[in-house]
């Protein structure tokens, strides 16, 4: 009976030992973690990158700055008018 629990707690430590073996080190963990900021960054990029140009290729974004563009000549107008007299 004493050999089957001394085989049995021996089993449970080389287990415990194994599973402990298997825990990344500080290096590993801080190389995974910069891994997952690059990755994380580049997502990000990428997503910005396709709102902004779904932004840009919108028609209110056109008409916007069709509009902006007429007023800013008419004030210009109105500005050179009043000014050069």
């Amino acid at each position: 009976m004493k050999l089957y629990l001394a085989v049995a707690t021996l089993m449970l430590v080389l287990i415990a030992h194994s599973e402990a073996a298997e825990e990344p080190t500080i290096e590993e963990q801080v190389a995974n973690f910069h891994a997952k900021i690059q990755a994380f960054g580049t997502d990000l990029s990428d997503k910005a990158t396709k709102a902004l140009k779904e932004l840009t290729d919108s028609e209110l974004f056109t008409k916007t700055s069709n509009w902006f563009t007429d007023k800013f000549e008419k004030v210009k107008n109105k500005f050179d008018e009043t000014f050069t007299q």
